[in-house]
């Protein structure tokens, strides 16, 4: 019996005690290859020695100092290290535990920024349909899935949302998929017209967007015309980058493929590769120079933030990433398993689309290939392709809604940075034996 109130309450999970590179193994023995790092989360695979070590040296060191008191010297680099990575275009770090407080905190510095400099009727952000930007209230008001936000939607902020760019589904026959961009992002300027030209806060979105929409980059041009009717009407652009950043997309912020640089941007996730618990929240000098000037004091914080061993973690986690090259690892793996799916499933008729960028990837599943018509939104297929791909010792991440909050299935798939040719090899061949067995056991 457990004493865990556990996310799916019907669930019965297996024990996980070991982890072996891109492996986890459970308390029976069974190994499981992780093609989607939990949530895109365990970017160096299971026991890497070195992060492990840092941790350690930092307990020896310091547990923990509460941040409303003292700064630490492993978070002072930590912050050093990722602003270098921005080109100081990104001035300031803000700490915390977890990808929504990262959102949470980036909506209350926009909200702050703009009391500070004489703008307090700013009120409104506008994000996207079929977004998810994490599970506080507010972060889940600007998020755009409609099966979590459901059951709290009576209690959730005003929120507005338009189109995602996904040009799969959304994308007219007579349009290149430049000029469906252009479309989808001109409706941010007609949004902020609707709701008035001095109201709105920020735009939030996923530079790829992730769980809700199975790895869907942006079309080329798209993130370039956001900036710059975010510029034209003096809004902030926050860039979500919780599971995409951080070399997920081959880039240490996936936003440098966009050709653009965000106000506040979002990362957690890959930051600490899961070894501790870690996200932050990194602003532009004229966000940090407004709130400072207007006071100094951010109306904002948590128990946690700064701590010292997450702190210690992500930095090793990083200086790994880079002594070991895992960028290039990352682009040259991920372009391997893009072609590697390709090929698979090049005629597979329930395979509609493959799409993504670096090792974040993403499998469209239809009922039929043709006309992209979607399975059943009550046929439970993730739930099928989630349990089945565990039976055949790989871990994968399903799920549904994917069309249009109820309709439409995909497979994300995010593995560790470190893996090889041969693990690419085993990937595809039990994602290929998953999903005909999870599509035969819902067929009538």
């Amino acid at each position: 019996m457990s004493y865990i109130f556990h996310r799916n309450l019907q669930n019965d999970y297996p024990q996980a005690v070991r982890g072996d590179g891109p492996y986890l193994i459970d308390s029976r023995g069974k190994k499981y290859i992780d093609a989607c790092c939990g949530a895109a989360v365990s970017c160096l695979g299971h026991h890497n020695q070195y992060v492990i070590d840092a941790v350690k040296s930092q307990l020896d060191k310091l547990p923990y100092a509460h941040t409303g008191f003292f700064t630490t010297e492993v978070a002072e680099q930590l912050a050093a290290l990722l602003v270098g990575r921005a080109h100081r275009a990104l001035h300031k770090v803000y700490f915390s535990s977890g990808g929504s407080e990262a959102i949470e905190t980036a909506l209350k510095m926009a909200r702050q920024y703009f009391v500070a400099i004489g703008q307090p009727q700013r009120e409104y952000f506008i994000s996207r349909r079929q977004s998810y930007h994490g599970n506080t209230i507010a972060a889940l008001s600007v998020g755009g899935h409609f099966a979590r936000r459901q059951v709290y939607a009576p209690i959730l902020n005003r929120s507005h949302h338009i189109s995602p760019c996904y040009a799969y589904r959304g994308r007219n026959d007579d349009e290149t998929e430049q000029q469906y961009g252009l479309r989808v992002a001109d409706e941010l300027e007609q949004a902020i017209h609707a709701l008035g030209d001095q109201r709105v806060i920020a735009f939030v979105a996923e530079t790829i967007v992730g769980s809700t929409l199975g790895a869907a980059p942006a079309t080329a041009g798209y993130f370039s015309r956001i900036r710059e009717i975010c510029d034209r009407h003096g809004v902030l652009l926050i860039m979500d980058e919780i599971m995409c950043g951080m070399g997920r997309s081959g880039r240490h912020f996936a936003f440098e493929d966009e050709g653009i640089t965000p106000d506040l941007v979002a990362i957690a996730k890959g930051l600490g590769g899961g070894y501790q618990a870690i996200a932050a929240t990194m602003a532009t000098q004229k966000i940090f120079d407004a709130i400072s000037a207007d006071g100094g004091n951010f109306q904002h914080g948590h128990t946690y933030i700064g701590h010292p061993s997450s702190a210690a973690a992500a930095l090793a986690t990083q200086r790994y990433i880079d002594d070991n090259n895992l960028l290039e690892n990352v682009r040259a793996r991920g372009a391997q398993l893009f072609d590697a799916l390709k090929q698979r499933f090049a005629d597979h008729p329930q395979v509609g689309d493959i799409r993504g960028r670096g090792l974040f990837l993403g499998v469209e599943l239809v009922q039929d290939r043709a006309t992209k018509t979607p399975f059943a939104a009550d046929s439970n297929l993730d739930v099928a392709l989630k349990k089945i791909g565990m039976d055949n010792g790989i871990m994968i991440y399903p799920d549904a809604g994917t069309l249009d909050g109820k309709r439409g299935h995909h497979i994300l798939l995010a593995p560790p940075f470190i893996i090889q040719s041969s693990h690419i090899d085993e990937i595809v061949d039990k994602l290929d034996a998953t999903i005909h067995s999870a599509i035969a056991h819902i067929s009538p």
